[in-house]
């Protein structure tokens, strides 16, 4: 019996108060997706990704990204990567590709997917990929920051590690369709609001400043959309002559009012379909 009232408190906390994480198998998956309520690492049994080689325009971005990770995967010194820019051109399926190119020389590569919503917990995450032996690529898709929005903060702790420092064994890649993952109207209110606008920019523009690695995607031009698609049907076993791809590929993107990488492979998608072609 406890009759002294702290000791009940104590001991009614440290029934309710969750158990330690256990250690994750990472031996279960080459890929996990971080969630918390509770915190875990679920495997992933099979990412969603496209072979490098399909990954076209985006060649010099796709040269760096890939010796930065090769020099991760070994051990060396590498930097955090932003890949920003036009939205569809394969930033984050880069990253994917990227990670499956390497799995077979460095299987103790993995990738850690971060949803923005759970940047405040970075630092158990951190903690928990510290103490591995494994490597990983934190892996934050589609990162941007709005007004009021102080998720940002709990980022540095990944760029900067603060006293810690960031793990040795950890390197972030994020994607943003925006360069200093802010939106532009959100930098101009800070710099006319604030008493001191240069610093109140500062404060959140050089978040961006922190990656070491800054990857732009542009838009494609049209003989990169259709030498996409084309490298598709090659890689997939769909048959179409070049002026009927042509005709309808250039139709497709006319319909949509864009062109990228992702309308190209919509585009295939539905050819695929309609040529009776299933995708392995």
């Amino acid at each position: 019996m406890i009759d002294d009232p702290m000791d009940r408190i104590a001991a009614a906390l440290e029934r309710i108060a969750p158990a330690p994480l256990a250690a994750p198998d990472f031996d279960a998956a080459s890929a996990f997706v971080w969630h918390t309520g509770p915190d875990r690492l679920e495997p992933v049994p099979q990412v969603s990704r496209v072979d490098i080689s399909l990954l076209l325009g985006v060649e010099r971005s796709r040269d760096t990204l890939l010796q930065n990770t090769a020099q991760f995967a070994a051990g060396l010194p590498a930097n955090n990567a932003l890949l920003w820019g036009a939205r569809g051109m394969g930033k984050s399926s880069l990253v994917k590709a990227i990670h499956g190119a390497l799995q077979a020389d460095h299987p103790d590569l993995k990738m850690v997917e971060l949803q923005r919503e759970d940047l405040p917990s970075v630092g158990r995450l951190l903690n928990l990929l510290r103490g591995s032996d494994r490597r990983f690529i934190l892996f934050c898709d589609d990162l941007s920051f709005g007004h009021d929005d102080a998720h940002y903060k709990s980022l540095k702790a990944v760029l900067d590690g603060g006293i810690e420092g960031r793990p040795e064994n950890v390197v972030l890649y994020a994607t943003s369709n925006r360069r200093h993952l802010m939106p532009r109207d959100m930098i101009e209110n800070e710099r006319g609001s604030a008493i001191n606008p240069a610093e109140a920019v500062e404060e959140k523009v050089s978040l961006s400043d922190r990656f070491g690695l800054w990857l732009g995607f542009h838009a494609c031009d049209q003989d990169q959309y259709l030498a996409m698609i084309r490298g598709y049907c090659d890689a997939h076993g769909v048959e179409i002559d070049d002026a009927t791809l042509r005709a309808e590929a250039i139709e497709w993107q006319a319909t949509r009012g864009s062109r990228s990488g992702r309308v190209a492979w919509q585009y295939f998608m539905d050819l695929a379909g309609r040529r009776g072609v299933a995708l392995r």
